[in-house]
């Protein structure tokens, strides 16, 4: 099937309430496709509602980032102490912007005081992360940094008197025309959907009583919870390890961007900090994920065999709630999938296995 068929699928047996999947090449839009409802009020999901992604939000920070990098705020390898002193406590002395990028910095979450801190309440958050002990050196693992990615790097970005992540972020999606929010706006407010549970049973308690995910996602408490997720006030919270809100198409776009040395992305950072955006920049047996893991200042970087044998080159990141979005280097172009269902990656998986077959010129 057609990945909007696949789509149609989902909804039609109530494994999707609302979602969309859109893919981009070379600036072409090839799909966009929306199904379902965008909330409890039956309205219909459309290709401009806007969803809260999770981690589909990293690339953008790090986007961000490298911006206040090109714009000569920061250097890569500047160690994070020099601009936020504090942070060298039990010994994050030697921690640079790049540990940080490729979640190589040793804090994949908060520490446990952060617990019972209100999400919106960043002074504490960051003064947490400035004075807790990290779970390995700088640079020696990785490990994904959950909750705490945006905050790292939105402190040392403000510290170096670059701005904050949302706003810069929001500058170059302007530019580009995506319709890309780490904070929402508040014309935009009527236009993002509820986020709701799929199986009870399931979420939030496999990663809660996870031991890895646990305190990854635990610390604040609340942000697996649809309460507070569609509430106001977390939409016009940055939270920018998780709280971007997006469309599929310009997710889809921007992922299409990143391939191309014309780009907006690549204008904004300029040629060497683009090609060390997209290229390995830290790798190991991930300690979150559990797994092997390549990591880019920003995404993660994956090779998968197709079934006719095929390896296919892949630029992306997955949310815990089901939402995707990737570019494929060989094929050259961009795929998003975003639904408001939280859940598994089934819904995902099944949508790249569409868009891999339709998508793919030389298979």
């Amino acid at each position: 099937m057609r990945p909007d068929e696949v789509l149609d699928d989902l909804v039609a047996r109530g494994q999707e309430p609302g979602g969309a999947v859109a893919v981009v090449r070379g600036g072409e839009v090839e799909v966009d496709h929306a199904a379902g409802t965008r909330g409890a009020d039956g309205a219909p999901f459309t290709c401009d509602t806007l969803v809260m992604t999770y981690s589909v939000a990293k690339p953008v920070a790090a986007c961000a980032t490298l911006s206040a990098v090109a714009d000569g705020y920061l250097e890569l390898d500047l160690p994070v102490a020099e601009v936020w002193p504090d942070y060298a406590a039990h010994g994050k002395s030697g921690t640079t912007v790049r540990h940080l990028l490729s979640h190589a910095a040793g804090l994949p979450s908060f520490p446990p005081e952060a617990v019972d801190v209100a999400f919106d309440d960043r002074d504490t958050l960051v003064a947490l992360l400035a004075g807790a002990e990290p779970a390995h050196a700088p640079g020696v693992e990785v490990a994904e940094h959950a909750l705490t990615y945006g905050h790292l790097l939105d402190e040392v970005v403000r510290r170096a008197g670059a701005g904050s992540l949302a706003d810069r972020f929001a500058r170059v999606a302007a530019g580009a025309g995506w319709d890309l929010h780490l904070v929402v706006p508040e014309t935009a407010l009527p236009r993002v959907a509820e986020v709701t549970v799929l199986d009870p049973a399931s979420w939030p308690s496999a990663y809660l009583e996870d031991p890895r995910w646990g305190p990854a996602l635990g610390r604040p408490r609340g942000l697996l919870d649809p309460a507070v997720l569609n509430s106001t006030r977390w939409r016009r919270t940055s939270f920018p390890a998780i709280g971007l809100h997006a469309t599929a198409l310009a997710l889809a776009a921007f992922h299409d961007d990143l391939l191309r040395p014309d780009g907006h992305v690549a204008g904004a950072l300029g040629h060497e900090l683009w090609t060390a955006y997209l290229e390995p920049a830290a790798s190991g047996h991930d300690r979150v994920l559990d797994r092997p893991v390549t990591w880019s200042l920003g995404h993660q970087l994956d090779e998968e065999e197709l079934p006719n044998g095929r390896v296919q080159r892949e630029i992306g990141m997955g949310g815990a709630g089901g939402c995707a979005a990737w570019a494929v280097v060989d094929e050259g172009y961009g795929a998003a999938y975003v639904g408001r269902g939280l859940g598994s990656h089934d819904r995902s998986g099944a949508i790249w296995d569409a868009v891999t077959a339709t998508a793919g010129r030389s298979r």
